[in-house]
Order: C-alpha cells, then sequence, then structure tokens
C-alpha cells in the first residue's frame, strides 16, 4: 500500500515552504541516516503575494551539498545556472517551483568531500509519496524535469532525453518536458561547450 501524504505551504522568508516535520522523520529509505535534512521543495514570491501561483514545477534529481546543508533546494551552483537560464528564456522566477526527485543527498567521501552519488529505484520510489503530495497542493500547469533521472522517475526507465529533449509528453501528469540538469554545464570543459549547453537547458523550457 503506497502512503498518502498531505502538505500545507506557509509562507518565510520570501519563500513558499512546506509545512509538518513528517518528511524530517521519513525512513523509507537508509538515505536520512547520513544526511543533515530532508530538503523540500519552494516557490519563490513577491513582496506583495498572498498565496501561490505556480505556472511551472521543475523537479531535479536530489539536493546536493549545499542543499543538505541549507535545507533548501538548488542553492548551490547548479541552482544559480538554473536561475540564469530561466532568466535567459524569460521565465518568471516567481511562477516556478522548484524541487528534486529524492529529498534526501546521497553521497560518498571523497577526502574530505561529500559527492553526489546517484540514487536507486528503491530510493526514488521511496520518495514518490511526497512527490504526489506536492503535485496535488502545488497543481502546476507544466512539469519541466530537470535531467535523466527525474525523466525516467515519471516518464519511465526507457525515456531517453537525447532522443525527447523539449518534446511534450503525457503520462497521467500535467503535460511534461525534459531537458539537461544544469548541472551538466559544471561538467563542461570549454566555453564553447558551456554556452551551448545552456543553450540546450534553455531551449527545454520553450
Amino acid at each position: 500500500m503506497r502512503l498518502k501524504v498531505r502538505l500545507s505551504l506557509y509562507r518565510r522568508s520570501g519563500h513558499y515552504v512546506f509545512s509538518g516535520s513528517a518528511v524530517q522523520k521519513c525512513g523509507g529509505c537508509d538515505l536520512y541516516r547520513n544526511t543533515t535534512q530532508a530538503v523540500f521543495g519552494e516557490l519563490e514570491t513577491g513582496t506583495k503575494s498572498t498565496k501561490p501561483k505556480v505556472a511551472i514545477m521543475m523537479i531535479g534529481e536530489q539536493p546536493g551539498d549545499h542543499e543538505d546543508k541549507e535545507g533548501r533546494p538548488f542553492v548551490g551552483p547548479a541552482g544559480k545556472l538554473l536561475d540564469k537560464c530561466l532568466e535567459e528564456a524569460e521565465i518568471d522566477r516567481l511562477k516556478v517551483y522548484v524541487t528534486n526527485t529524492v529529498k534526501h543527498f546521497k553521497w560518498e567521501p571523497r577526502g574530505k568531500l561529500r559527492i553526489h552519488k546517484k540514487p536507486n529505484m528503491k530510493e526514488i520510489h521511496a520518495c514518490r509519496p511526497w512527490f504526489e503530495a506536492e503535485l496535488e497542493t502545488v497543481r502546476p500547469k507544466l512539469i519541466v524535469c530537470l535531467g535523466a533521472v527525474a525523466a525516467q522517475s515519471l516518464l519511465g526507465s526507457s525515456f531517453r532525453i537525447t532522443q525527447d529533449h523539449g518534446k511534450l509528453q503525457k503520462a497521467g501528469f500535467p503535460p511534461i518536458i525534459a531537458t539537461l540538469h544544469p548541472s551538466a554545464i559544471l561538467r563542461t570543459r570549454t566555453e564553447e561547450d558551456r554556452h551551448s549547453q545552456m543553450k540546450t537547458i534553455c531551449s527545454g523550457f520553450a
């Protein structure tokens, strides 16, 4: 039987975030054992905003090191690149809810660093009730999957971003578009490659 979760949003320091401590007590998989906290999605707000208005729900893979420490999604280097992509695509950041497929940071040690490690299907499935609760609460008009993990979690393991990048998909949710994760830009080696990846990501929002 799948867990049914109900959530509510409240405003905090210029962002809408989810209330309740249930997600912090989640033990659906073992990832919580080695992380600082679970990281839920959030929506930036304007100074006069009284209730959230979500046009797009963007879903990444999982929180990173910065997100795990701060308790907020997309606040690290990839998050800054996402903001830049949204600006270049002329998408209103105040109407974009950002979250991740998996709510805890999966990592492996490398010296003193914590290095990202791809979540497995068990961990992805354990977080599915939280995603469904987010979806039911924010009710976006469009879902944008950032990266293969997010896309395959909703569209199936056979989905390939390289084949269907930017194409509208329908799978029992609001319409879905998949594009590269902003972290792809961080892995490029030349300025030309960085520009190309940025252009690819932005085109996926269109």
